[in-house]
């Protein structure tokens, strides 16, 4: 019998980004790595950041954003922003819940030029 697909979306998940990324992906290392050099620089971005004001897309996350453009080859913020609002392994890689929207782009321009430009 012909199967239909099921159109009720799901009020609550517990489904988890972990559990999703297979545990011998090679991402899974290249995170670790990546985690612990943005550790040491923990108090060098707190240095740069004031403790009042609006709050920015945190440096770390823009730099593991950069590491995941440079390693699949996105071209474009723009094209890894609209990549980002599907791609659970990306959004695993960022720390990112799975219902949490895209930073936008510009933004994340504007903000990269702010911190190191």
């Amino acid at each position: 019998m012909r199967g239909t697909p099921d159109p009720q979306l799901a009020m609550l998940t517990t489904l988890s980004t972990e559990e999703l990324i297979p545990a011998d992906h090679p991402i899974r290392r290249i995170r670790v790595v990546v985690d612990a050099v943005l550790a040491e620089l923990d108090d060098t971005f707190d240095a740069m950041y004031a403790s009042s004001g609006r709050r920015s897309i945190p440096p770390e996350t823009l730099l593991k954003a950069t590491v995941l453009m440079a390693m699949y080859s996105i071209r474009s913020e723009r094209a890894f922003c609209e990549r980002l609002n599907y791609d659970l392994l990306f959004k695993w890689f960022l720390d990112m819940r799975i219902d949490q929207p895209a930073f936008e782009s510009l933004s994340s321009c504007l903000c990269k030029r702010g911190a190191w430009g």
